[in-house]
């Protein structure tokens, strides 16, 4: 099977949905199948990694960002000129995968129903709070990105659907494809709930974990020590560093909490200075260094060695895969978003009820005091053992190959 992905940032950037996409095409070419990656050039230093794969369809781009990390392709007459160029070489196409949410989508869309390719578009943003956590006015933001969908795609989507809201826009995407993926069970139910659909008919959209490396797993579970070191608990924040991911209130939270931790903070991102000063200013009794980004593989060691991954942002996440990669390793975590809880099925200290997402530092504490003390006691919470088999790239790549058969039959 001849698979093409869309996505809204090349493959080798830096992103989640990156690494996922990298991730799926080695297991895909593992099981035999050839993949094809359409995105946008990269323009900044990293854009030598990318040179020379042949997998890579690198469309004409401008860079978008400042450090040209990434960068968009326009979608229109031009650009679906020049794809059907650079892919009238290759094996026909057999399924067309989308993993996008705006350009890299709309591209996509053009692409498979000029040439009647079945498409499976996986949902990984929840669009509405994403924006509202990111933009400023995203009401407005919201109403041009819904005018753009329906230009770039004109026809293609049947019936003209109404609302310029985040779930009409994903409803558009919805009624393109021959199935709909979602990388948790509490956002397929949402996609569901809001008419996300595809337009073969089918009921309901397929939950899809995004996964782990199989051998990356195995190389850091064998290296990692199988007793607990001596010390105070240990736990390890990572992600990006920005509003909606709520570094912040839990470096407040840890300060009123009033434990003597070790805590690890893994990445970067805009906020890093604030949250630099915000520790020297609170002073908590717990000690934080701010480790920066690191490969994979050794976030992997990290999480690992700690006793306890710290989730905090509510509502953003489709997935949460830092908790699922920790309950992979063996590795608890604090979760503040419920749904994110519930789907990891045990082995977390819930933030507040447990039911209700409570956003406050005060909640929050009282979670951190909780766990730190099971830890400390040595009784601290175990994960759910299946998750580790579950979550391997290699049963989600079966489980995507059983929807692509599905989308073509």
């Amino acid at each position: 099977m001849h698979v093409v992905m869309f996505g809204d940032q090349h493959a080798e950037s830096l992103g989640g949905a990156q690494v996922s996409m990298r991730l799926q095409r080695r297991f895909l070419e593992k099981a035999g199948h050839t993949v094809t990656i359409v995105a946008p050039a990269m323009h900044g230093p990293r854009a030598r990694a990318a040179a020379g794969d042949s997998a890579y369809v690198d469309l004409p781009s401008i860079p978008i960002t400042v450090d040209r990390e990434y960068s968009m392709t326009w979608p229109g007459r031009s650009t679906d000129r020049w794809l059907d160029a650079a892919m009238a070489g290759r094996p026909p196409v057999d399924v067309v995968h989308i993993q996008a949410d705006f350009w890299g989508a709309f591209i996509g869309v053009r692409y498979a129903q000029r040439h009647g390719i079945p498409i499976v578009h996986t949902m990984h943003n929840r669009l509405d709070v994403g924006i509202e956590a990111t933009t400023p006015f995203p009401k407005t933001v919201l109403r041009v990105l819904n005018a753009w969908q329906r230009r770039a795609l004109g026809r293609r989507v049947g019936a003209p659907e109404p609302g310029h809201d985040g779930w009409a826009y994903l409803r558009r995407f919805g009624a393109c494809a021959a199935a709909i993926t979602a990388p948790s069970a509490h956002f397929a139910h949402r996609l569901e709930a809001n008419g996300v659909l595809p337009a073969s008919g089918a009921p309901a959209v397929d939950v899809i974990w995004n996964g782990i490396d199989d051998d990356v797993l195995d190389d850091v579970l064998a290296t990692t020590p199988t007793e607990r070191a001596p010390g105070p608990a240990r736990f390890v924040w990572l992600g990006r560093m920005s509003p909606e991911k709520r570094l912040m209130p839990f470096l407040e939270a840890l300060a009123a909490s009033g434990v003597e931790a070790e805590v690890e903070i893994i990445g970067g991102g805009g906020q890093l200075r604030a949250a630099r000063r915000l520790v020297e200013k609170l002073r908590p009794p717990a000690t934080v260094t701010f480790a920066g980004r690191m490969p994979y593989a050794q976030t992997l060691r990290r999480i690992a060695a700690a006793d306890a991954v710290v989730q905090t942002s509510i509502g953003f996440e489709t997935q949460g895969m830092t908790i699922f990669e920790a309950a992979s390793l063996g590795t608890p975590s604090v979760v503040s978003d419920p749904d994110l809880a519930a789907e990891l099925g045990g082995g977390s200290w819930a933030v507040g009820d447990g039911t209700t997402a409570d956003p406050s530092v005060a909640a929050l504490a009282d979670a951190l005091r909780e766990a730190a003390s099971e830890i400390s006691a040595g009784t601290p919470r175990v994960p759910d053992p299946t998750i580790r088999e579950r979550f391997r790239q290699s049963s989600r790549t079966a489980a995507m190959v059983d929807v692509y058969v599905r989308a073509t039959a």
